[in-house]
């Protein structure tokens, strides 16, 4: 999915989102080793010298997809939950959650999936601006846990950091092996809820 530009913005601009957009779906499908210039060049529909105009580096434009990535899915989930009715019990507001990533993450964003499945294997120094945005986004998940739990919605000597980091690693590495001619999103989506309802859900 690519991210909005406006009518009114620069054509250098609309060149540089051209690009950033062409790199998420490259990095999303051959990962950074196999993430070339040349590739990017072509999917975007531009000279591969041109990229170095608005990126330094391969680097450069490698990290800015790997935060985008990060923000845009945080941005999603918060727009989401905060569309939820007022007054939704904290346990189905995580099930909205979870709904949110998984689709977001499979179905409607390059970047996510990019983020997502390169996290571990790009270099150190391009974590750093995308670890800031994934530690807002843990926030979040932390925030509507706790909540929950203290509402007596989720168990009470559940350690919820801990069941967090799983779910969400969980989730993240869906992206490694799902496969919708087997599975529906809909069906992983109601598996994935399930799991948190009765792994985490008061009894």
């Amino acid at each position: 999915m690519a991210t909005e530009v406006p009518h009114a913005t620069p054509k250098s601009a609309q060149t540089r989102q051209r690009i950033l957009d062409a790199a998420a779906e490259v990095l999303s499908r051959k990962g950074y080793a196999g993430t070339r210039l040349a590739d990017v060049a072509a999917v975007a529909g531009v000279q591969a010298p041109a990229i170095y105009y608005y990126f330094g580096s391969r680097d450069a434009l490698v990290e800015e997809v790997m935060w985008v990535g990060a923000h845009l899915v945080r941005l999603h989930v918060e727009e989401v939950l905060a569309a939820v009715p007022e007054g939704t019990g904290h346990m189905d507001r995580l099930m909205v959650a979870v709904d949110a990533h998984l689709r977001f993450e499979l179905q409607l964003s390059d970047y996510a999936t990019a983020s997502i499945r390169n996290a571990g294997h790009v270099p150190e120094q391009l974590r750093v601006r995308p670890a800031a945005e994934e530690a807002l986004y843990s926030r979040l998940w932390r925030e509507l846990f706790v909540a929950a739990q203290q509402a007596g919605e989720v168990r009470a000597d559940l350690d919820t950091s801990m069941f967090r980091l799983l779910l969400l690693g969980a989730m993240n590495w869906v992206v490694e092996w799902w496969n919708p001619r087997t599975r529906s999103l809909d069906e992983l989506v109601a598996t994935a809820q399930a799991m948190v309802r009765q792994g985490a859900g008061a009894r």
